[in-house]
């Protein structure tokens, strides 16, 4: 038998709640990440203003589930770029090269589930990095 699993208590975050990371045209909000889920899982709400590129292609080792709450999102994996409207949901698995870009004219929102938790303990230093860049969509 297992030891002793932690005691998590549930949590209600309202609209507009949470950890926000501000990045020029580009915000995510934490939701819910290591303390609420014992390092299980992370739950962000990404918002991308229209033009707006992601972070540029990159790998993170834990899996992404991007779920498309508003607008149309372009997101590449594997090289492929690929536009998902509102609906659609993404699985990026671990260590799959990925970006993502809101190529349209309106705003673009996106849930991320991240699993195992830990991605959110970079956001400082994402949002700091991504914050100092244009990340409008030169044409």
């Amino acid at each position: 038998m297992d030891g002793p699993k932690a005691v998590r208590k549930s949590i209600i975050v309202p609209p507009g709640q949470g950890r926000e990371f501000a990045m020029g045209p580009m915000r995510a909000v934490f939701k819910a990440d290591g303390a609420e889920t014992a390092g299980a899982y992370s739950i962000s709400e990404w918002w991308l203003e229209p033009q707006t590129r992601g972070p540029g292609v990159h790998e993170n080792p834990e899996d992404h589930v991007f779920c498309v709450i508003a607008g149309t999102l372009s997101v590449c994996v594997d090289g492929i770029w690929s536009d998902a409207a509102k609906g659609t949901y993404v699985l990026i698995p671990g260590g799959a090269p990925h970006d993502f870009a809101n190529r349209g004219s309106l705003p673009v929102g996106f849930i991320v589930f991240n699993v195992p938790g830990g991605f959110e303990e970079d956001m400082p230093d994402i949002a700091s990095a991504l914050s100092a860049e244009d990340l409008r969509i030169q044409r």
